[in-house]
């Protein structure tokens, strides 16, 4: 059951950056939307991990974080292309090291972590999803 909470949470997370994704805001806005949701719900937000923006290559700065002041960072304008990135640890810690096979990583409390994305182009009708399944 707390495997489940800990995943409802992250697509809770997912949805509120979705939400907070427009044109006009800041990356800031995003983050803090996860971050307040996570935060609140008693889950570790791994430091210094995060989401970030599609261009001509792949995960190109600025990051898109987890956890931010609203209002700050990079403004969000039509075209801009962010991949919201929700990671939750499961014991509430902030803390992970890389795992034995050097491309996973561990919480350090030894709880579970989850993560959930979405690529969001910024439109000046609201975000859109890029990686969402469709029907059938």
């Amino acid at each position: 059951m707390a495997d489940l909470r800990l995943v409802e949470t992250a697509e809770r997370a997912l949805a509120t950056g979705i939400e907070a994704a427009v044109a006009g805001d800041r990356v800031g806005d995003i983050a803090h939307a996860i971050g307040s949701l996570c935060r609140a719900a008693g889950y570790g937000i791994p430091a210094g991990l995060g989401g970030r923006r599609a261009g001509r290559r792949m995960h190109e700065d600025p990051p898109v974080p987890n956890e931010a002041r609203p209002g700050r960072g990079l403004p969000l304008r039509p075209g801009l292309v962010p991949a919201i990135e929700p990671m939750l640890i499961g014991g509430g810690g902030d803390g992970f090291h890389p795992a034995p096979d050097g491309r996973s990583l561990c919480p350090d409390d030894g709880s579970r972590a989850v993560h959930a994305e979405h690529t969001v182009p910024i439109t000046e009708d609201g975000p859109r999803l890029l990686t969402a399944w469709g029907e059938g």
